[in-house]
């Protein structure tokens, strides 16, 4: 069987500007950047026909490792919306080097379900992700600076609140010291690496709806705390308009094309375990402005992305999506129903019987927020039929719709079933106007309580002295008015990521709480997650080179 790439390299792609130009996108506004890829300015969204667009949420249940292949899914629903006669684009994420060079070898989809140029997007891509680092790491320098000249006088900042970023996989930067050696290096001070995906210019980039709205969002980032314990922001220290003019291309979405030259916008990488998880909302209600159907992902599993999707995204963004789908593997069912790791791609009902449990969890999370929902398969070769069965009757005693995705192995015709069961969905039974977990004026301590119990299934919260700290600062400030980020462990519904399948009796343990009032959202961090991952013992970088002239070891 061909890999990803060789299927990639198989296609022959069609110029942007034909693409854009078939759904209704002028050529005249299409920025290219090379043959196959393209900025489109945001300016052309269009709220009516945004209106009149069917937005569907992909997501899935808790993953394995290898992840269950939402992004795969996702452009599969495109395609086979497409082969059935509508008018459909997909809007995702672009990926970071971080995991593409740790664990995951690429993030484009995977074999007749990518979105190409696969390299280009799982690479440099457009440079979106170079802007937004050097865009925070621009108001650290800054930041330090402005330390430095006011080093002997009462203006010089009690406590630094901001970061530094990066899109590499780098746990020695996680701590670090800076302003070492001579004094005119700086200001001795505790600092550390962020990925970038995790930077609060991300967030603001994915939630920002207008090149003014992002700049009134970056000089609303608090940077840190003067000497009298006042909030210190971006815009305290004038340099607003600098930091926007380096994201002035960024904003604009990307539009590529698929294996089947399906449209596809691809902007903005938050991770959902650490962020909030989805793709920006300018790049969404583009594709909203020109396809009838928009196939959208949130990433993890509905507990992490379909939650900030809802909660986050469409509270800010105005967004009412018409179905969900979630997406399911025998292996990852076999993994939360007590099979071993190393033996889920064998055969094992009672393992995949077990883990029906998770998949009913997150089912019945999705209702609470009013979705419509479809169970997606995503078809694996050594799949058994009898357990392929076994999950259709299951779904099927329910009331949830269900589908078989085949389109890896066979492009959009396998994703027909699929196509047609979200179209009958949204047709005789979409989702409600959203239910959302908690209302804005609610505490922010209530806001994580009702997330951990209503959505993960935790008996209360525990805040550590230093969440309850942050607390009080946070009414102090009044920022509680924002919705809630959760940072947690992607493997598990509570914050142990040992504990698979649907945990039971557990508490939801928040370390820290920190403010993010340019993005809009308070992020609390539960458990020990890590906002800057590490490499494996083995990172997939040992294995992508340029042989006889083209990259080997994306997928």
């Amino acid at each position: 069987m061909k890999s990803d790439i060789e299927i990639a390299r198989d296609i022959s792609l069609k110029p942007i500007k034909d693409i854009g130009e078939a759904i209704g996108i002028p050529r005249s506004k299409i920025i290219p950047f090379g043959k196959h890829k393209a900025k489109v300015p945001y300016q052309l969204i269009d709220e009516e026909k945004v209106k009149q667009s069917k937005l569907i949420l992909v997501t899935a249940i808790t993953p394995n490792k290898a992840g269950v292949g939402k992004t795969t899914t996702s452009i599969s629903l495109a395609l086979g919306l497409n082969k059935i006669g509508k008018k459909a684009i997909v809007a995702l994420r672009e990926p970071s080097l971080g995991p593409c060079f740790g664990m995951k070898g690429g993030a484009a989809g995977g074999g007749h379900a990518q979105v190409l140029p696969m390299e280009d997007i799982n690479l440099h891509f457009t440079g979106d992700f170079h802007a937004i680092t050097s865009a925070h790491n621009m108001i650290s320098a800054l930041l330090d600076n402005y330390q430095y000249q006011n080093r002997n006088n009462d203006k010089r900042l009690r406590a630094i609140k901001w970061k530094r970023v990066l899109d590499v996989n780098d746990r020695a930067l996680r701590e670090i010291i800076t302003g070492m050696g001579s004094p005119s290096n700086g200001v001795l001070a505790e600092s550390g690496f962020d990925i970038t995906a995790a930077s609060e210019i991300m967030a603001i980039l994915c939630l920002a709806t207008s090149l003014e709205d992002l700049e009134n969002r970056i000089d609303n980032i608090l940077l840190g705390y003067t000497q009298n314990n006042q909030a210190f922001t971006v815009k305290d220290l004038g340099i607003g308009g600098a930091i926007t003019v380096l994201l002035k291309d960024a904003i604009h979405p990307n539009l590529v094309q698929t294996t089947e030259h399906t449209p596809a916008f691809i902007h903005g990488g938050p991770f959902a375990n650490i962020a909030h998880g989805c793709n920006s909302i300018i790049a969404t209600k583009l594709a909203m402005t020109f396809g009838d159907y928009v196939v959208t992902e949130a990433g993890f599993g509905a507990d992490l992305g379909a939650e900030k999707f809802f909660n986050i995204k469409c509270r800010v963004g105005n967004l009412q999506p018409k179905a969900s789908v979630v997406v399911v593997t025998t292996q990852a069912l076999k993994l939360h129903g007590g099979t071993p790791e190393a033996k889920i791609s064998q055969p094992d009902m009672e393992g995949l019987q077990n883990g029906l449990n998770n998949l009913k969890k997150h089912l019945q999370n999705l209702h609470q927020f009013g979705q419509s929902c479809i169970v997606a398969l995503n078809l694996f070769s050594h799949d058994v039929e009898n357990e392929v069965h076994y999950i259709q009757e299951w779904c099927k005693a329910m009331g949830v719709k269900f589908a078989v995705n085949r389109a890896h192995q066979e492009g959009g015709k396998g994703a027909i079933d699929l196509a047609e069961a979200v179209v009958d969905l949204i047709e005789h039974s979409p989702s409600q106007a959203l239910h959302y977990t908690y209302g804005e004026e609610e505490h922010i301590s209530n806001k994580i309580r009702k997330i951990a119990q209503k959505v993960y299934g935790a008996e209360d919260v525990k805040f550590d002295n230093r969440a309850r700290k942050m607390l009080a600062r946070i009414e102090h400030l009044a920022f509680d008015r924002y919705p809630v980020c959760i940072a947690k462990t992607q493997y598990s519904f509570s914050d142990n990521p040992k504990k698979t399948g649907v945990a039971k009796g557990f508490f939801t343990n928040i370390e820290d709480l920190i403010i993010n009032s340019g993005a809009g959202f308070i992020i609390a961090k539960a458990g020990t997650i890590m906002r800057m991952p590490g490499l494996p013992a083995s990172p997939q970088a040992e294995h992508i080179k340029i042989a006889n002239g083209q990259i080997e070891g994306l997928s």
